[in-house]
């Protein structure tokens, strides 16, 4: 009797999913790796949706990370539009159904969860996840291609001139801009004092003062507690500081106040959660379910200053995907972890953040000490010469690195200098250590001591005063 091929089933196919199949069958080429897609739309850049809606990426096509022949060109199988239901991990079985209902059972030696997360929409009445599916609704989320092709048919179909956004992170300010493109007038709420929570006030406050700058209005301290769809309007009311309820029309709401770990699968299965509800895995990715690993924005993320944290990243899914397809070829690898780097455009400007703000420094049982630096991006006599802010948040009592906000011009290489940032923490590095490392130099591009080096190098002369 021959053996069937030993299977390697994954529920998912984004970031984690797609990372864990391709390293699996790289690593054992002999191992059947199948694929099970709740739509027809595999390796897709989600974080590229804004820019598809704005225009910039004229064809959504061009989102693919790879494109199914290039994927399948492996030996990665994919069961497009099939629902996953039910794991049974006794039976090592999972039970999915298709768009018309049709049951389908698939067996599995080892299986991988990716599942990701699901958009929040708990906490304002008149919505639900379902309202927002529906062909005709005028209220929208932004989270996968079919929300994507819903959205775009409301702004090429209808009649659609004012839009609300509600929710002032990542996505509610790229599609800020993105709608703003289209010509359209974009009004942003946000229920704390300053838009952009993952930065200080201040620096949410230079987002905020860029966005109305470029026509979009940002209503702050008010929280929309219902969202009620008419004939020809969306009814947004919002609840003030001063506990005043404000009523105001749009012809769409776009709701992205942020998401929650998708773990419905695998609790039911009896895996165990942690923080934010998110699934618990090993360094390896492994569930506490026997021969299930899960990785992507369903799970707790080890950090590397906090222990555990709960940070749904398009880089850390990827990364804890290829850990998982590491060990499930048997090819020992542990997820080394999250120091919650990450960079938003915002028209011409970009801010980036790695590490803890001090109020999550302090909260961690650190000391931290803080000091801001404006900085030349270049040498100043080189032309075209912007500055940028530096933020150092540094361990008062050890000089160790904690935390860093970089803004400045599109242009300034503010990424990759939060990226020199990002190296530091992760290989636990002083503040002053900074300043020995070999940096390149060119006067159009930097300076002797390039800008994160002059803000170390602050950071420690104002340390010393303390």
């Amino acid at each position: 009797m021959v053996r069937d091929a030993e299977k390697l089933l994954i529920i998912g196919g984004s970031d984690a999913g797609i990372s864990a199949a391709l390293k699996a069958k790289e690593l054992k080429p002999q191992l059947r790796v199948q694929v099970l897609l709740a739509d027809e739309y595999p390796n897709l850049s989600i974080c590229g949706l804004p820019y598809a809606v704005s225009g910039e990426v004229p064809n959504w096509h061009s989102l693919a990370h790879r494109d199914l022949q290039e994927l399948t060109s492996t030996g990665v199988e994919f069961q497009m539009n099939m629902i996953a239901k039910k794991i049974d991990p006794q039976q090592h079985e999972v039970i999915a159904h298709s768009f018309a209902g049709e049951l389908q059972i698939y067996h599995y030696d080892h299986l991988v969860v990716a599942t990701g997360a699901k958009p929040k929409l708990s906490g304002i009445t008149g919505i639900d996840l379902a309202r927002t599916q529906q062909q005709n609704s005028k209220v929208r989320v932004l989270h996968t291609m079919a929300d994507y092709f819903a959205l775009e048919t409301n702004l090429t179909t209808n009649s659609v001139q004012n839009v609300a956004i509600v929710g002032s992170g990542y996505i509610g300010i790229e599609m800020a801009e993105a709608l703003q493109k289209r010509h359209l007038n974009v009004t942003i709420f946000q229920r704390g004092a300053e838009i952009l929570s993952t930065v200080d006030a201040d620096l949410g406050q230079i987002v905020h003062q860029k966005l109305v700058a470029n026509d979009v209005q940002v209503a702050t301290n008010l929280t929309v507690s219902e969202i009620n769809e008419t004939e020809t309007k969306v009814k947004v009311v919002g609840v003030n500081a001063d506990q005043k309820i404000n009523t105001y029309d749009f012809d769409l709401a776009l709701v992205v106040v942020g998401v929650q770990p998708n773990t419905d699968l695998l609790v039911a299965a009896g895996s165990e959660t942690g923080i934010a509800g998110a699934v618990k895995v090993d360094q390896y990715m492994q569930t506490t379910l026997p021969d299930i690993w899960a990785a992507g924005d369903l799970v707790e993320t080890k950090h590397h200053l906090l222990g555990k944290a709960y940070l749904p990243l398009g880089t850390t899914a990827h990364k804890q995907g290829r850990t998982a397809g590491f060990n499930v070829a048997g090819v020992p690898r542990t997820f080394k972890g999250s120091i919650g780097t990450q960079v938003l455009k915002v028209f011409d400007l970009v801010v980036a953040r790695t590490g803890l703000l001090a109020k999550e420094a302090i909260q961690a049982d650190f000391a931290p000490f803080t000091v801001t630096t404006d900085v030349d991006d270049h040498k100043a006599y080189f032309p075209g010469a912007h500055k940028i802010k530096i933020r150092i948040t540094g361990d008062q009592h050890t000089g160790r690195l904690l935390g860093v906000q970089v803004i400045g011009y599109y242009g300034s290489e503010v990424a990759k200098r939060c990226d020199i940032f990002a190296v530091a923490i992760f290989n636990n590095m002083t503040v002053a250590e900074i300043s020995d490392l070999d940096l390149s130099y060119s006067p159009p591009v930097g300076s002797p001591w390039d800008a994160v080096q002059i803000a170390t190098q602050n950071w420690e002369q104002q340390s010393l005063k303390y």
